[in-house]
């Protein structure tokens, strides 16, 4: 539980899990509060004494639960995703069959609030191996420490999301980074030009860009960017690729029917990190999990539906579009705001993020938030012009000298969305 979120969201994370204890290693006001209106033991955990260690394995199922993870829900109620052991156990076994080399001198580094599932493998894989963790502190700018834990402790493997890359992209000419051997990215979409301009900053280091919901134990697929090649893109978004072993990832339409390649969808996952369902929320399971008979096989698969837009081309690799809820209506035509973003960038050079609204008259209106741009909006809006449909045009502009992130560096959409005008 991530003790700066609101109290109400974690109150309702301690009722839905019936957690009865809380440690902390520090005691504040927010804290104290929390334990008290939930009714929970508190422990500090820096107050311990030291006892004798016990190196006795428990006998453990595989279906015991390892954690769950509480993730935004529609209804403003945080829903709870379990994973088990057997869930870890295949992420693990999937990340050290992809051939990287970890042994106990690589040093990796842990950017993440522990309450984001991209966490565990920044301490997983550690170790296991025997390998160091350098955390990066929270106090000042996030983008700023990142580089600082990088540079300083001379990390050899970093799991970032590419918000934090983009915001160091002004200082690419002095980053200078020749330790670090692998840097995945994941949470966002990962565009073309930044990880172009990363890899001149880790000569040695390989470029991989993964992805995965929670419900999937992190991450699933993987694309290994390759400098020598011109890489796959979709609207300037570097390809998400192939799914890790022991999963499955297709491209359905609304019915849960596969789709051929080449044709958009929502990307639809299966597998041993596949959680076994939402805690105690046979309603969401019943929308987001569904089964189907693959390959030609008579037994059922169980998928879980991503949200996420994707297609697959030719060679199975798959092409990352954007959220579903991401993709809007305008004069009745399909518009993924992605789309938008990339032209956008591509014109600007900057951070794009496409918003759609409705103004209260029925009408949708589309919004371009834009960071630290220096030209005119008039300027942008005739390029875009030239790119898109008339009804993809954004009609609404604002200009920020910094987007908001929150506390995983990933842009925080939720607050630009308090920016919007409110419905009339």
């Amino acid at each position: 539980i991530n003790s700066k979120n609101p109290i109400e969201r974690n109150r309702s994370v301690i009722e839905q899990s019936g957690i009865k204890t809380l440690l902390t290693g520090f005691v504040d006001d927010n804290i104290l509060k929390l334990a008290a209106e939930s009714n929970c033991k508190l422990i500090d955990t820096s107050k311990l004494i030291d006892s004798e260690i016990n190196l006795s394995l428990p006998n453990v199922s595989d279906d015991e639960i390892a954690y769950i993870l509480f993730t935004s829900g529609s209804t403003g109620i945080p829903k709870g995703v379990p994973i088990t052991r057997a869930n870890v156990d295949a992420l693990m076994d999937a990340f050290y069959d992809l051939g990287y080399e970890i042994d106990e001198n690589d040093r990796f580094m842990q950017m993440f609030e522990l309450t984001f599932d991209f966490s565990v493998i920044c301490y997983f894989a550690p170790l296991v191996k025997g390998a160091s963790i350098y955390t990066v502190s929270n106090e000042g700018i996030k983008y700023g420490n990142v580089y600082t834990t990088l540079e300083d402790h001379e990390i050899t493997f970093a799991c970032m999301v590419p918000s934090i890359i983009t915001y160091l992209k002004p200082y690419f000419e002095d980053i200078n980074l020749p330790k670090l051997k692998y840097s995945l990215f994941c949470g966002e979409a990962l565009y073309d030009d930044i990880a172009q301009g990363w890899q001149k900053c880790t000569p040695n280091s390989k470029i991989i860009n993964t992805y995965g919901p929670t419900e999937a134990t992190v991450f699933c697929t993987v694309y290994n960017w390759n400098p020598e090649i011109k890489n796959k893109t979709l609207n300037g978004v570097v390809c998400i690729g192939k799914s890790m072993k022991n999963m499955m990832s297709i491209v359905v339409d609304e019915k849960g029917v596969e789709l051929p390649s080449g044709e958009k969808g929502e990307l639809a996952l299966a597998g041993k990190q596949l959680t076994p369902g939402y805690w105690k929320n046979p309603e969401k399971n019943k929308e987001a999990f569904f089964k189907l008979n693959v390959n030609g096989t008579e037994t059922e698969t169980t998928f879980y539906r991503s949200g996420d837009l994707a297609l697959a081309d030719s060679d199975g690799d798959l092409m990352y579009l954007g959220r579903k809820d991401n993709q809007v209506k305008i004069q009745g035509f399909r518009v993924e705001l992605g789309e938008i973003e990339h032209h956008a960038r591509e014109f600007t050079k900057v951070s794009c993020v496409a918003m759609a609204y409705n103004n209260g008259s029925g009408i949708t209106i589309l919004h371009l938030f834009l960071e630290n741009y220096l030209g005119t909006t008039e300027a942008l809006q005739e390029n875009l012009k030239s790119k898109v449909p008339f009804y993809m045009v954004p009609t609404a502009y604002t200009l920020l000298t910094n987007f908001p992130l929150n506390t995983n560096g990933k842009i925080d959409r939720i607050e630009l969305q308090k920016l919007l005008p409110k419905e009339l």
